[in-house]
């Protein structure tokens, strides 16, 4: 089909179903963030009256409450956290992950220096813009 088909039409409606997709999706976003607020807001009140009571789990006929805790750590000084970790030898308070950026720029700067049990996967895609008016 591609082959027979201009790509001055492809380019058209490729644009056009690109931005029904994008308004179809503001328009959801929209819908869903004000579900979430509500629901934030409720989630809210319900936590609110858990604390009250004094209570971690409470069941209703429609359904059981359960308060959870959750503690997230984070630091403000990197540096010094970056000291403290390879002082007490601690590099497992990191996750596992690699700064996407950060390796591309040093195997820029570093042709032939690759990490040992590195991957990597490159794929291509297209991309349309508008033409300029």
């Amino acid at each position: 089909m591609t082959d027979t088909v201009p790509m001055d039409k492809l380019v058209r409606v490729y644009i056009k179903i690109r931005n029904r997709i994008q308004k179809l999706t503001q328009d959801y976003e929209a819908q869903v963030e004000e579900l979430e607020a509500q629901k934030s807001e409720i989630a809210s009140a319900m936590k609110d009256q858990m604390l009250a009571l004094g209570s971690t789990t409470l069941r209703t006929d429609a359904g059981t409450i359960m308060l959870g805790k959750k503690t997230r750590y984070y630091t403000d000084d990197w540096d010094s956290f970056k000291h403290f970790m390879v002082e007490n030898d601690a590099i497992d308070l990191l996750e596992k992950r690699i700064a996407q950026t950060n390796m591309k720029t040093f195997l820029e700067e570093n042709p032939g220096l690759v990490p040992p049990g590195l991957n990597s996967n490159t794929e291509y895609a297209v991309s349309v813009r508008k033409p300029s008016k």
